[in-house]
C-alpha cells in the first residue's frame, strides 16, 4: 500500500490524557506508561507540557532520554517561554517535535485571547518560527478550529505552513462539530490552502458528543493524514479520539478505508489495562475492543454461530489486540525459568520487572491461592513497578477481627525509617478500623476522596486490587494495593499514598533549598 495512505497516530495519553486525572501519575508511572505506548509502535507521543511543572519538565526529559522508537513531542502555548522549555526538555530525544497552538475561533479569540485574528497569526507565526531554532519538526494547532471560519482557518494554516509548520492540527477542541461537518473542514482546506502540500494534515477530537472517532475517520476520508488519540480515549471532559477504535477500524475496514498504521495491535489489550490500572480508570465493560464484553457471547444463537464459524459474530479476533486464553496455570513448585518464559510469551522484556521480586511475590500467591493464572502474574509486575526502591513507610503487620453485632477492630504495625509504630483501632468494618489506625501513626490530615475495590482475575481466589484518591494539603495522591485479603489491599493502597506524600516532602524539600540557594547568591 503507498505510504500516501499511511495514518499516522499522534498518542496524547501522557498529555491531554493525564491532565484530566483526578490524581496526577508519579513521574516513574508516567516512564513506565511511555514505554508500554511506545510498544504499541505509535509514529509520535505527546508527553506532556514541559513548561507547566517542574514535575512536568523532569517527565518529558527523562522520557526524551529513555524511549526510542516514537517522535517525542512536547506541548507548549504559542509562548517563547513554553516554546524554549520543550526545546531544553527535547534536547535528548532521538527525533523530537514542538507541538504549539493558539485559539482561532470567534468566541475565543474575543473572550479568552483578546485578540484579533491578525494578531493570533502574527503570534502563531513568530512562534513557529522561535520553535525551528530547536528543531525541523514543528506541528501547529489551530484552537478550537471547528468553530473557526473556513476562510480565517485558511488564512492562518497557510501563514503558519509558510513559517515551517511541518503539521498542521485541526482541532474538534469542544467535541462540536458531526462527521459530515468536520470532514468538509479538512477537504476546504486541502482545495482552498495554496501551500497544504507542503504539510501533513492532524486531527484532535475530543468526544463530547461521543463523535471523537467518527470525526477522525471522516477527516482521513477527506485528506488528514494524522490522527491525535489517547489509549482507552481518556482526557478532558468526556475524552479523546480512542487510540485502539480507529486502529482496529482502519484494520478491519481495509475494503472501504484504504489506509493503514503501523500499530502493533497485538500490543492494544495490555496497554489499555495498564493505563487503566495506573490512571485508576475503570474500563467500562462494553468499551469497544478492550472492554471485558468486547468478545463476549451470551445469545445461545451468538454463541452456536460462533462455534460453528468464528466470524458470524466476531469481526476481529481477540488474538489480534491481545487478548490471551489464560490456559496455563502455575503452582508453586514452578521454577524461575518457567515463570519467566510465561512473562516472555505475555510480551514483557526483562526491563519490565525484577525476577527475583517477582518470583518470591509469585511463591507467596501461590502458597495462598494453590494455582497463579497469566492475569496474576500481569497483576504482580504491575504492582512491582509501582513500588519505589526508597519507600519510607512499609507495612510490618496487619491483624484484624469483625464480628456480627460488633464493631470491627485492627492492628496496624509500620516501619517508618528505622522505627516501628504500632496502633489499635475500631470501625465500622475492618478497613475503616484499619484505616484509623494508619491514621494515628502518620498523624496526617489526609482526608479520603475515592475507594474502589475490583476483582483481579476469576473465581473465590481472586486478588483484589483497592485503588483509592487521598487528597493532603491540596494535593490528590493516588494509591494501589493488591492482595488476596482485602483489608491488607486496603491498608497496602494507603502506605503506597504514604509514601507519595513522603517523596513529595523529599522534592518540595529540594526545591526550597535550591530556591533559597539562588537567592543567596543573587544578593
Amino acid at each position: 500500500m503507498s505510504s500516501d495512505n499511511k495514518i499516522w497516530i499522534f498518542d496524547t495519553t501522557l498529555r491531554d490524557g493525564e491532565q484530566a486525572l483526578r490524581a496526577s501519575l508519579s513521574h516513574k508511572q508516567k516512564i513506565q506508561l511511555a514505554h508500554a505506548i511506545a510498544r504499541l509502535n505509535v509514529d509520535v507521543m505527546e508527553v506532556g507540557f514541559p513548561v507547566s511543572s517542574p514535575g512536568d519538565f523532569a517527565s518529558v526529559q527523562a522520557i526524551a532520554q529513555s524511549v526510542k522508537g516514537p517522535v517525542i513531542c512536547g506541548l507548549s502555548r504559542a509562548v517563547f517561554a513554553d516554546i524554549d522549555a520543550c526545546g531544553e526538555a527535547l534536547k535528548d530525544a532521538e527525533r523530537r517535535r514542538i507541538h504549539t497552538f493558539i485559539a482561532t475561533s470567534p468566541l475565543h479569540l474575543q473572550y479568552k485571547l483578546r485578540k484579533t485574528l491578525e494578531q493570533a497569526t502574527e503570534q502563531a507565526v513568530a512562534c513557529i518560527q522561535h520553535a525551528r531554532r530547536y528543531t525541523d519538526d514543528v506541528e501547529f494547532s489551530c484552537e478550537d478550529a471547528g468553530r473557526t471560519p473556513i476562510d480565517d482557518l485558511c488564512r492562518i494554516v497557510e501563514a503558519a505552513i509558510k513559517a515551517g509548520a511541518r503539521t498542521i492540527n485541526i482541532p474538534d477542541t469542544v467535541g462540536y462539530t458531526i462527521p459530515n461537518e468536520f470532514g468538509l473542514i479538512i477537504s476546504q482546506l486541502m482545495h482552498k490552502v495554496p501551500n497544504i502540500d507542503q504539510a501533513r494534515i492532524s486531527v484532535h477530537c475530543h468526544n463530547d458528543l461521543g463523535l471523537a472517532v467518527a470525526n477522525s475517520i471522516s477527516a482521513i476520508q477527506a485528506g488528514a493524514r494524522q490522527i491525535e488519540c489517547t489509549v482507552n480515549g481518556i482526557g478532558e471532559r468526556a475524552g479523546n479520539c480512542s487510540l485502539e477504535e480507529v486502529a482496529m477500524i482502519i484494520k478491519t475496514r481495509g475494503d472501504f478505508l484504504p489506509y493503514y498504521t503501523d500499530i502493533k495491535t497485538t500490543e492494544i489489550y495490555r496497554s489499555s489495562h495498564l493505563v487503566s490500572q495506573i490512571c485508576h480508570m475503570p474500563i467500562q465493560p462494553n468499551k469497544a475492543i478492550v472492554g471485558e464484553n468486547a468478545f463476549a457471547h451470551s445469545s445461545g444463537i451468538h454463541q452456536d454461530g460462533v462455534l460453528k464459524a468464528q466470524n458470524t459474530y466476531e469481526i476481529m479476533s481477540p488474538e489480534q489486540v491481545g487478548i490471551r486464553t489464560n490456559e496455563l496455570n502455575l503452582t508453586s513448585r514452578s521454577g524461575r525459568a518457567v515463570i519467566a518464559h510465561r512473562l516472555t510469551e505475555m510480551g514483557y522484556s526483562k526491563e519490565d520487572y525484577d525476577l527475583d521480586q517477582i518470583y518470591q511475590a509469585f511463591l507467596t500467591l501461590a502458597d495462598q491461592k494453590g494455582r497463579v493464572f497469566d492475569y496474576d502474574l500481569e497483576a504482580l509486575v504491575f504492582f512491582q513497578n509501582l513500588q519505589d526502591d526508597d519507600e519510607h513507610y512499609k507495612l510490618a503487620f496487619l491483624s484484624s477481627s469483625t464480628h456480627t453485632g460488633h464493631v470491627a477492630s485492627a492492628t496496624v504495625g509500620l516501619t517508618a525509617g528505622e522505627e516501628t509504630f504500632t496502633e489499635a483501632a475500631t470501625g465500622n468494618g475492618p478497613v475503616e478500623a484499619a484505616f484509623q489506625a494508619i491514621h494515628r501513626i502518620a498523624k496526617l490530615d489526609l482526608k479520603m476522596v475515592d475507594y474502589n475495590l475490583q476483582a483481579k482475575g476469576e473465581g473465590e481466589n481472586a486478588l483484589g486490587q483497592v485503588d483509592i484518591i487521598i487528597e493532603y494539603q491540596g494535593r490528590r495522591y493516588h494509591g494501589a494495593g493488591l492482595a488476596t485479603d482485602i483489608v491488607r489491599s486496603s491498608v497496602l493502597a494507603y502506605v503506597h499514598v504514604l509514601n507519595l506524600i513522603e517523596r513529595s516532602k523529599r522534592i518540595d524539600a529540594v526545591k526550597l533549598a535550591r530556591k533559597n540557594a539562588d537567592s543567596a547568591i543573587e544578593k
